[in-house]
């Protein structure tokens, strides 16, 4: 066989080799800390799309002349957009691979969010047990904190997923 694969993938065959995403429970240990990259610049499609997509009609987030006359002097993201790409950017290096979520909990909005700042992310893992119910799984408790692009902490949320305890059988049979 040939070189070792690069960091963060594994061999599937000779001089092939596949992208990890998601882990196993054994993978998580309490107090780690992931850093989340790339980051993720919010537009103004992300905002209106959303804001539209759900139904979210206060005019503070679509309404530039609105927001002009408020402290913010701008439209503010929808809170559904930070949170969205904030936890999106967190499942690729941890919960690529849940069989579900199950939880989102205090969820705290620390600063505004405006159309142009890049978000980044970054999960410390907080409890983790073998499910009592689902014995091929386990559920892992994590903080997730979004931060824009000059370090203010702009969303904080703890998430509660569960992951194979073995994600071997699964990559293998899905290709992952």
């Amino acid at each position: 066989m040939s070189s070792q694969p690069p960091q963060g993938y594994r061999r599937v065959g000779e001089d092939r080799f596949r992208e990890n995403v998601g882990c196993g429970y054994h993978d998580f240990a309490v107090g780690h800390v992931i850093e989340h990259r790339p980051g993720r610049t919010v537009t103004e499609l992300d905002n209106v799309l959303m804001s539209t997509l759900t139904g979210n009609a206060a005019p503070i987030h679509t309404d530039a002349q609105f927001s002009s006359a408020t402290e913010w002097a701008r439209p503010l993201v929808c809170t559904i957009v930070t949170l969205g790409i904030v936890g999106g950017m967190t499942v690729r290096s941890t919960s690529g691979l849940t069989v579900g979520n199950l939880g989102m909990d205090d969820i705290r909005l620390e600063h505004p969010v405006f159309v142009g700042d890049t978000l980044y992310a970054e999960t410390e893992i907080l409890h983790r047990r073998l499910s009592k119910s689902r014995p091929d799984n386990g559920l892992i408790t994590c903080r997730t904190c979004g931060v824009n692009q000059d370090g203010k902490q702009v969303i904080t949320f703890r998430r509660t997923f569960l992951v194979p305890v073995d994600p071997e059988p699964i990559r293998a049979a899905t290709h992952y």
